[in-house]
């Protein structure tokens, strides 16, 4: 038991080392980084998110150990129930608004699996992903009725309205109950429009087969956690248009700062005094007051590519 207790831990400040080491990398071009805030969302209040959120990953890791060994597909993990409640919890202990529901979307099912993982047997990415496929499938309508709970909760930004089940229809819930939908099947639905929801569907492509190898890449290459974090998350941007900023300011604009992030790794990036000047210069570009285009998605996704790599044993 005190061997369990020790690995839940463990899975639970990696989690949170994720969070902290993604929100604090800069310059991050259009999100908040250590040296830059929004008008209402600043730094401190994502740390605060990251404190909070300990027990939860905590939680969710305990509960995927119990899943595991009693290999009972009746066994319900409550995953929809463990967003709602971290979602909650980041708000208790931060006044700046919705700071990581989508790091909350992509990290807990990551905490289930490791959970997953014997407590003697090493933490490794494929296992770990492996895993991810059983929590993804294992979901229920009411994991999915929470979910919405947790959305509204939250109140993101962006969300815009969608044809089927929007979030701020008041009937979503109760035609999700009644037509068992599960959490994955309403992630099928928003796939196409949402890149956390396309995480999920397609076995987190983006996380395990672009993000983490192109950041241990990066990390051989410069040494440097910081620089590392930067390159994968303009590596991200680059191959796979923000879906938040496309929501919010449309397609054509999504593709365009994808197009201003290959440029920028392309100079060199964070190696190259060049490549700096456009990192900095994309990041004052899209920092602009009253217009702000922030790739939201794009930092989840690289949360959750630094939360394997840091499960897997990295420490900066």
């Amino acid at each position: 038991m005190i061997a369990l207790s020790h690995r839940a831990d463990e899975i639970a400040s990696a989690l949170q080392l994720a969070v902290l080491l993604e929100v604090s990398a800069y310059p991050k071009p259009g999100n908040v980084h250590r040296i830059h805030d929004f008008e209402r969302t600043r730094f401190e209040h994502f740390l605060a998110s990251a404190a909070a959120l300990g027990p939860h990953f905590k939680l969710a890791a305990l509960r995927g150990h119990q899943f595991a060994s009693r290999q009972a597909l009746t066994t319900q993990l409550g995953i929809g129930e463990r967003i709602r409640r971290a979602t909650r919890a980041c708000s208790q202990w931060q006044h700046g608004g919705n700071t990581s529901l989508g790091v909350i979307m992509l990290l807990t099912p990551i905490a289930y699996a490791a959970g997953m993982i014997p407590v003697r047997s090493p933490l490794k990415a494929p296992r770990i992903r492996k895993n991810l496929k059983k929590v993804v499938r294992h979901t229920s309508s009411a994991d999915a009725a929470n979910t919405y709970r947790a959305i509204s909760f939250a109140s993101p930004s962006g969300m815009g309205e969608v044809p089927e089940l929007d979030v701020n229809d008041k009937h979503s819930i109760r035609n999700i109950l009644e037509r068992s939908l599960t959490l994955l099947d309403i992630f099928r639905i928003s796939a196409r429009y949402d890149g956390i929801a396309w995480e999920w569907v397609n076995d987190f492509s983006v996380t395990f087969d672009i993000g983490l190898p192109f950041l241990v890449h990066e990390l051989r290459t410069s040494g440097d956690i910081n620089t590392a974090i930067v390159h994968t998350y303009l590596k991200i941007l680059s191959e796979k248009p923000d879906t938040l900023v496309a929501r919010k300011h449309g397609k054509n604009t999504a593709r365009e700062i994808s197009l201003m992030a290959k440029r920028a790794l392309a100079t060199g990036g964070m190696m190259t005094a060049k490549g700096r000047k456009k990192v900095e210069q994309m990041d004052r570009a899209l920092q602009k007051p009253g217009h702000p285009l922030n790739p939201g998605t794009t930092a989840d996704l690289t949360a959750s590519s630094l939360s394997v790599l840091i499960l897997c044993g990295y420490r900066p």
